[in-house]
């Protein structure tokens, strides 16, 4: 026999600190929750008797609404049982819901949420952007799963790559975003699969191939020793030059670097993307970067100057910070590729690649693995892969050659 109770869900927890009240439908100890949309403050609610506290504004209002749900959600999973007593908790909650309560957009708060939940501050903003451009685009902030089809998602699409002219890879971001939270919908929210876009004969999420290009030698070269250049724009060289010479360390993880990271001639950091420990060798080259900085306050605090005043404990605070950092470097070294010559875009995130233009087929494949710090040596091979050119070279040169 199922049960239902309602509770708050302390793990879905808003940015004000109040909690989403669900109802919990539990049967053969697995248990299901359907959200009623309702928030409240930890403080205003009983858990002992699952309604609102006095001390919670229109609190009478509330429970009325939240114990009309928990009848009628009884009453359902009664029924539903009445006719067959071996349905699934799965089962009664999809009679209890129906397919028309589900919405794509109230699902997606959720998925945010999850995001800071988790700390993923970027990807929070990143994904937020691009729910406000697919509500845009449909000129409404409602949208039933049940509309979420094939012929949408191509309109979407084409909308992307033909009036804002995004590239084929972001128009796939914003379908793997759809897609993640659909997905999120169907395992928390019990979205039928009958109306799933996805798959075979359907969206089929496919990557398009990306070009990435570094700079050459020579191109590095003229930036080590470039002239006529801002005070500001040599501080965006430096931050380059020390990402590549580091086999490419992240701009945010170059730009939280403090002088207690190096120790008897080796870097010690943590990267922020995976929480991977590194250490590297000093080069030479870096560390003439780093005792040009060292007359500040040699071994105490941040290396570069750019998040001085930036509380690093506030995470979200710092995430936002290193974004608008990086914007600035790029606005910087775009300037100084002009002055310099160089033809080729010139940001932070191709030092990457420059390291992976050079070092080309010349370094095994495990060692450029723990030089990435990639988890699984076939991301080393397929990102390598945009870099080795000899064989492919040497081959067209034997055909056309004669």
């Amino acid at each position: 026999m199922a049960t239902v109770k309602i509770i708050i869900r302390k793990n879905y927890q808003k940015k004000d600190g109040s909690y989403p009240i669900v109802l919990r439908i539990t049967k053969d100890r697995k248990s299901k929750y359907i959200f009623t949309g309702e928030y409240i403050q930890g403080k205003d609610w009983d858990e002992k008797k699952g309604l609102a506290k006095r001390s919670y504004a229109n609190s009478a209002r509330l429970n009325n609404f939240l114990l009309k749900k928990l009848t009628e959600a009884h009453d359902t999973a009664l029924e539903t049982e009445t006719v067959e007593k071996n349905q699934s908790v799965t089962t009664i909650v999809q009679k209890i819901v129906g397919e028309d309560k589900k919405e794509f957009f109230e699902v997606s708060k959720f998925f945010l949420d999850n995001l800071l939940r988790r700390k993923k501050f970027t990807q929070h903003y990143n994904q937020g952007k691009r729910l406000e451009i697919f509500q845009a685009f449909l000129g409404s902030q409602v949208l039933s799963f049940t509309d979420l089809d094939v012929t949408l998602l191509k309109r979407f699409e084409a909308h992307l790559l033909y009036e804002r002219k995004v590239a084929p890879r972001t128009a796939v971001n914003y379908l793997m975003l759809i897609r993640t939270i659909y997905n999120f919908g169907r395992k928390e929210f019990k979205v039928d699969d009958k109306n799933y876009p996805f798959g075979k004969g359907k969206i089929q999420i496919k990557f398009p191939e990306t070009e990435k290009i570094g700079l050459n030698k020579q191109e590095i070269q003229l930036l080590e020793t470039a002239t006529g250049i801002t005070k500001a724009q040599q501080h965006a060289v430096n931050v380059w030059l020390t990402s590549f010479y580091f086999a490419g360390v992240r701009v945010g993880d170059v730009l939280k670097l403090q002088w207690s990271d190096f120790k008897d001639g080796r870097l010690y950091y943590r990267m922020g993307k995976n929480q991977k420990l590194v250490s590297l060798a000093v080069p030479d080259k870096a560390q003439l970067i780093l005792d040009s900085y060292a007359g500040r306050k040699k071994k105490e605090g941040l290396v570069f100057p750019f998040l001085k005043g930036t509380n690093l404990k506030n995470e979200k605070l710092l995430a936002t910070r290193v974004k608008t950092v990086t914007r600035n470097l790029n606005r910087r070294l775009e300037i100084v590729a002009q002055k310099l010559g160089i033809e080729k875009k010139l940001s932070t995130h191709i030092a990457r690649h420059s390291f992976g233009n050079i070092s080309g087929d010349k370094i095994p494949i495990q060692m450029l693995q723990k030089l990435y710090r990639h988890s699984s040596i076939t991301t080393t091979v397929n990102y390598q892969s945009n870099f080795m050119h000899k064989e492919t070279d040497d081959a067209l040169d034997k055909v056309i050659n004669f």
